[in-house]
């Protein structure tokens, strides 16, 4: 029989237990489990990605990093719809604020309603037994502990982030973000008080040319650790299913025979026979996200990416789309016997001058100035400059550079590009190098307006993607109707 002192000290100890930081990876995940009801899944299943348990992981050893390998906490968190990255985001501010002394964390979605899913979560973990940790009532949108520690959720406006200085910043489906909000945001955190700074994007890739791709994009170029789940990361163990009998067999493959999640298989099934087969890949699947709104979805980086080289023997071509604040584009492009338009290297730079802008082009063009057969530009660049009554193409001119241009439509020269990627009959006269990312990743992500169907209207001028899109337009535009162009001399 279990007596009183017995129970009492039972009680003391789990109490102990609950005050005593986990310094092992599987410390964290049992505590978590113990101390919070939650089991966070453990296991990466795909080749490519990491468990949630990496991402929580992370957030809470960063701190307690004693060889200092880590300057910050930074992350992007790229996971599935119903993958609990709001849940283990959570945790991982229930942890911080009970194991850090003085962290100051805040919280900001892409609507108020999403930042404040993640404070209830909080919440409902506080008042599960972590009351007294607590400095005071939990209010509707902040919260602080005896440590000095509080957490605060922030609306979606920019008068809402300025000013404020904090350790954490969580950020909640950032591809809803208004990207003034998030370009405030990103001055928010700072190192105090042993505990570093730490931003962290956490969504689903809704959009292809939405502001997650963009981040995903710069934290590999930057070696911000990016942890990235699906379904198959959360999904429960397959114990008793006939794979051949499975309206998932194509996609699973088998990785729900060695999941571990929580993530109901019914569910799953449900939800791709309710979605359309590109909306599932994006949202469940982690993969490409949604083509519907993108001008050039016949681009396939694996037709129409290719080490491609200078030849001495093939005419060389430029491409400028005139910019100072958005960018300024130069391609260089030859094309080959077979037809095949081949962008061999670009060249992308904002805010210098049109005397910078030459130089760099002379440097990077592999022929004398004579022999480049053409360098084609928006027309808009012979236009004259109220401030210095010179233009842009007058300029070059002035500096050896010759340019010529012809007046269109838009949607003529997407037709041609379009024409070049793919022909009526499925062949494609176009090749890009690796190197030129800038233009690769325009060519996924140009996209249509999201209040627009893509039947006709214009695209977007996005001030991103459009400016590389819009140099490889003069290209062909000019290439095409070489017989009706301006060359403009003075």
């Amino acid at each position: 029989m279990i007596s009183s002192t017995d129970i009492t000290r039972a009680n003391a100890l789990y109490s102990s237990l609950r005050s005593t930081r986990p310094t092992t990876r599987d410390d964290l995940k049992n505590y978590v489990k113990v101390f919070c009801g939650i089991d966070i899944p453990d296991k990466a299943v795909c080749d490519d990605h990491v468990s949630p348990m990496d991402y929580l992981w992370h957030c809470f050893s960063t701190d307690f990093d004693q060889a200092g390998a880590r300057s910050n906490g930074d992350a992007v968190i790229w996971a599935n719809r119903g993958g609990g990255k709001t849940v283990v985001a959570a945790v991982a501010t229930l942890l911080d604020s009970i194991f850090k002394p003085n962290c100051q964390t805040r919280i900001l979605g892409g609507s108020l309603e999403q930042s404040t899913r993640m404070y209830d979560c909080l919440v409902n973990m506080l008042s599960a037994g972590f009351q007294s940790h607590l400095s005071g009532p939990i209010l509707r949108e902040r919260c602080g502990f005896l440590n000095g520690a509080n957490v605060q959720v922030l609306t979606q406006s920019a008068k809402s982030v300025r000013g404020t200085h904090v350790h954490k910043l969580r950020c909640d489906e950032i591809d809803l973000f208004d990207e003034q909000v998030f370009d405030a945001a990103k001055f928010v955190t700072q190192t105090t008080d042993n505990i570093k700074a730490s931003m962290e994007v956490i969504s689903t890739m809704h959009r292809p040319y939405g502001l997650m791709q963009r981040l995903v994009t710069d934290a590999r170029r930057d070696n911000v650790p990016i942890f990235k789940w699906c379904m198959w990361e959360v999904i429960e163990k397959c114990t008793d299913r006939s794979c051949s009998r499975c309206p998932i067999l194509s996609d699973c493959r088998g990785r729900a025979k060695d999941a571990a999640g929580y993530l109901r298989i019914d569910d799953c099934i449900t939800q791709m026979r309710r979605s359309s087969r590109a909306a599932f890949e994006s949202e469940m699947l982690c993969k490409k996200p949604s083509l519907k709104n993108v001008v050039f979805d016949e681009f396939d980086t694996d037709m129409h990416v290719a080490p491609v080289e200078y030849s001495e023997s093939l005419p060389l071509y430029r491409a400028i789309d005139f910019g100072f604040v958005n960018p300024f584009v130069c391609l260089w492009i030859q094309i080959d016997s077979d037809g095949v338009v081949r962008v061999i290297d670009e060249y992308v730079r904002s805010r210098a001058t049109i005397e910078v802008h030459a130089e760099e082009m002379k440097r990077r063009t592999r022929c004398s100035e004579e022999s480049v057969a053409a360098t084609f530009c928006d027309p808009a660049g012979a236009g004259v400059n109220d401030v210095n009554g010179s233009s842009a193409v007058r300029e070059l001119r002035q500096m050896g550079i010759k340019t010529r241009y012809r007046k269109s439509g838009i949607l003529e020269g997407i037709e041609l590009v379009r024409r070049t990627l793919r022909a009526g009959d499925g062949t494609s006269k176009m090749i890009i190098s690796p190197g030129c990312v800038r233009l690769i990743e325009a060519m996924q992500c140009y996209h249509y307006p999201d209040s627009s169907p893509a039947n006709g209207e214009l695209p977007d001028k996005d001030g991103v993607y459009d400016h590389p899109i819009d140099a490889l337009r003069y290209f062909f535009i000019g290439y095409t109707k070489r017989g009706k162009l301006k060359t403009r001399r003075y």
